[in-house]
């Protein structure tokens, strides 16, 4: 008996962690930006690639982001309960890059290394 009680606790467990894992799962977002990139190593800059990797991952509910350099775009995964897109922009803008509609706050880009310049 005690057996059977402990075995449908650890059932209702598993059960409970699974399901609120499916849940966070489902309220993850990915959209890909179209970005502007001068050069074919701005992510393994030692400027630019530190700032991507500091302040993309400082936005509250992003949870991690891709830079293809080929295709000049951001791949973000957030959460919209704790961002949106147009603030993820924004944040990419302020980094001295365009980020699809939003061009690339002018102050920023003037601290952007030459090569990461047109």
């Amino acid at each position: 008996m005690k057996n059977s009680v402990l075995k449908s606790i650890l059932f209702l467990a598993v059960l409970f962690f699974a399901s609120n894992s499916v849940s966070a799962q489902k309220s993850n977002q990915k959209s890909v930006i179209k970005t502007t990139l001068n050069c074919d190593h701005c992510k393994e800059c030692e400027t630019c690639g530190l700032k991507f990797k500091t302040e993309m991952l400082k936005i509250n509910g992003v949870k991690m982001y891709e830079l293809d350099d080929k295709k000049m775009t951001f791949t973000v995964y957030y959460n919209p309960k704790k961002t949106d897109l147009q603030t993820i922009k924004m944040a990419i803008s302020k980094l001295g890059y365009d980020a699809d509609e939003v061009k690339a706050d002018p102050k920023a880009y003037e601290n952007l290394d030459g090569c990461c310049k047109a």
